[in-house]
């Protein structure tokens, strides 16, 4: 199996070992219509299955997920839109705009996100940065900063346009990083709101029929044929799912979904700054210390498989204890053997009770402690 490394670069809450036992692809199992595709698990970056997923291609309104994660990095939802000329009228899909009329940032998006309006994407770009080509170069340094290798944008909304292309691949990197981002989860999670006179309803029917399904984004043009992007969770494991050029798209997702949910499950040794254990503290302010990890580690294992966590822990530590200093890890052992490990560190300063008065004995262990532990670092 295939660990997409530019996705841990991406979403810094992620952190995997290299040593770890990870699933067979399911390649064999089930075949989609797609000419592009690939199902990601979004928490270890790891591909369940691919078909073409570097290929770069025309993407339709999927481009729709990039134009909202710069909207939301560079504006206020709150911000009061006056609707430029230019995105009045444009063809396909639309929110029916008029020029001059004034909308809150939130509205144009949730008419982006949802009825999928290529004269939304117009207006957002023009509000944000003067117009289409300016907000493209914002789009293509984002895509930059996710390693995005074979993403380039013309436009905010998808219509066909020479240069404008992503991949399968890129498309899932960026919904995992998309769907860090509380705000565009949350536009992307509704079903259907009303501002006014204007009604939004998601166009992911998946919405209303499949369990754990959280987001996704429709596209067509004539050029790209069908595009979906979709994410669904659960029992924390989060899967994203795309596929291009795809005449079966619906089917194909459940398929891909039903799959993954029903082979594989999600461990999550550690999550980032979460207490995982406490240590006793001899001679401290405190009679223990918080361990936690830095980042959060999680595997990804046959359902069937037995994971035991077994934490690697000193029974005591003296004080002063300095909160950053590594305590040991927590092992992930499958079948026996160590699958994964999260690195722990003292979330805590303790400092020495002075009245605490330690026997000679106590001292001499806590002096070849101290020298121990430096030698270590």
């Amino acid at each position: 199996m295939r660990v997409i490394k530019r996705l841990l670069s991406a979403t810094a809450a992620i952190a995997l070992v290299a040593a770890f036992t990870v699933p067979a692809r399911a390649e064999g199992e089930v075949s989609v219509s797609a000419k592009s595709a690939i199902l990601l698990e979004a928490n270890t970056g790891q591909v369940l299955y691919e078909k073409n997923p570097d290929e770069r291609m025309q993407i339709a309104s999927t481009t729709k997920l990039m134009t909202a994660l710069v909207a939301l990095e560079n504006s206020s939802l709150d911000d009061i839109v006056e609707v430029d000329p230019a995105a009045q009228g444009v063809e396909g899909s639309s929110m029916y705009l008029r020029a001059g009329e004034r909308l809150t940032m939130r509205e144009l998006l949730y008419g982006l996100m949802l009825e999928s309006g290529n004269d939304a994407a117009v207006a957002v770009a023009c509000h944000i940065s003067g117009g289409v080509q300016e907000f493209s170069k914002l789009m293509n340094e984002r895509a930059e900063s996710l390693g995005l290798e074979n993403t380039h944008y013309v436009n905010p909304h998808g219509l066909t346009e020479e240069g404008h292309y992503s991949s399968a691949r890129d498309l899932a990197l960026l919904m995992a990083e998309a769907m860090n981002n509380s705000l565009f989860a949350q536009l992307a999670s509704t079903r259907s709101i009303s501002f006014g006179d204007r009604t939004f309803k998601n166009h992911n029917k998946l919405m209303w029929s499949y369990e754990g399904m959280l987001s996704g984004k429709t596209g067509y043009t004539e050029a790209a044929g069908r595009t979906l992007v979709t994410c669904a969770e659960r029992d924390g494991m989060r899967l994203i799912c795309v596929t291009l050029r795809d005449g079966d798209d619906w089917n194909d997702h459940v398929a891909l979904y039903d799959m993954a949910f029903g082979r594989w499950k999600l461990v999550r040794l550690a999550s980032a700054g979460e207490v995982a254990a406490r240590v006793p503290v001899v001679s401290g302010l405190a009679d223990s210390v918080p361990v936690a990890a830095r980042e959060s580690v999680c595997l990804l294992v046959d359902k069937a498989a037995e994971v035991e966590l077994v934490p690697e822990l000193p029974p005591f530590v003296y004080a002063d204890v300095t909160a950053g200093e590594r305590a040991g890890s927590l092992v992930a052992l499958l079948d026996g053997e160590e699958a994964a490990r999260a690195e722990l560190y003292f979330a805590e300063d303790v400092g020495k009770d002075e009245s605490v008065k330690l026997s000679g004995m106590d001292f001499l262990k806590r002096l070849f402690g101290a020298i121990y532990k430096s030698d270590g670092e």
